[in-house]
């Protein structure tokens, strides 16, 4: 196997074994991590589940064999009321989390969730919407994850993932597993290539390139590398999506927040954004999506 060093920052790798009818991913995120983060003053504990959850999300949409999105969403009566991540086949990636009480930096996933579920929703931009949802019954985002993949797809998963600092930043990443579908043959081979996954450090997904880390798990392996994919931070908020939704609202309601205010200000939670519109611009809103705005 290849071990040159690449850059693999915001990378991720598939990869497929030639002698097993096993597949796998490996993803490594710091800019994109960071910058979910960098809007907001999350407790600690929930910027590690927003990692986790991050990791996972990746890994999931590398499965995508089509055009579209996968939200991954973790609801709950908690006093983390909603964690969410939105990415799509480009590997574009945006999140954010809702409080609504004290969370301590050493919560674990039940504690900030309390009683909840995990919600997978699946959006081709051609085709049907699927959404798939089961109960936060495991320890971990990773637990949840394999989970869903059991009860869902029949698909024997294992996901890996650490949240951390690395170089004094924070970093996330993460490794899958999974039976190919329809070969329930690569079964028999799951379970060494699990327990031999679970040596990885956490150091090593951090640090090292996915043809180091396929090499010092599985050199005895046939393992194929394909190329690997960037991911990137990238919010799809604008100013055209704002005026679409303004022109939905009540023109009274508009008008009183106008009267009050003096402008409206739309503001993106997943990246910090700002949208101002005073008068004159709801004023030119009307006339040019007339139709929209009589209500």
């Amino acid at each position: 196997m290849n071990q040159t060093i690449k850059t693999h920052n915001d990378k991720l790798s598939r990869f497929l074994f030639d002698n097993h009818e096993v597949r796998g991913e490996i993803v490594n995120l710091s800019d994109t991590y960071q910058k979910i983060l960098e809007n907001h003053n999350y407790p600690l504990a929930v910027q590690n589940l927003l990692g986790e959850l991050l990791v996972a999300t990746s890994l999931l949409t590398a499965t995508l064999k089509f055009e579209g999105d996968i939200t991954v969403q973790l609801q709950g009566d908690g006093p983390l009321s909603l964690a969410v991540i939105n990415g799509n086949n480009h590997q574009q990636m945006r999140g954010v989390a809702r409080i609504k009480g004290d969370i301590p930096n050493n919560a674990s996933l039940k504690d900030m969730m309390g009683n909840g579920y995990i919600v997978i929703t699946i959006s081709p931009k051609s085709g049907e919407r699927y959404q798939g949802i089961v109960a936060l019954e495991a320890d971990s985002v990773a637990g949840c994850i394999e989970n869903y993949f059991k009860q869902s797809e029949q698909l024997a998963t294992q996901l890996i993932i650490k949240v951390g600092v690395y170089q004094h930043k924070p970093i996330a990443a993460g490794l899958l597993l999974q039976v190919l579908p329809a070969h329930e043959r690569g079964t028999e081979s799951f379970e060494l290539l699990t327990t031999l996954a679970e040596t990885i450090k956490p150091e090593e997904l951090f640090s090292l390139p996915a043809e180091e880390i396929l090499y010092r798990l599985y050199h005895q392996e046939d393992v194929r590398l394909f190329d690997g994919q960037i991911v990137e931070f990238k919010c799809s908020c604008s100013r055209l999506r704002c005026e679409d939704t303004l022109s939905t609202l009540p023109a009274d309601e508009i008008d009183s927040i106008i009267a009050e205010e003096g402008h409206i200000d739309m503001h993106c939670d997943y990246c910090g954004n700002h949208y101002i519109f005073d008068k004159i611009d709801i004023e030119n809103l009307r006339k040019n999506k007339p139709q929209e705005m009589l209500h």
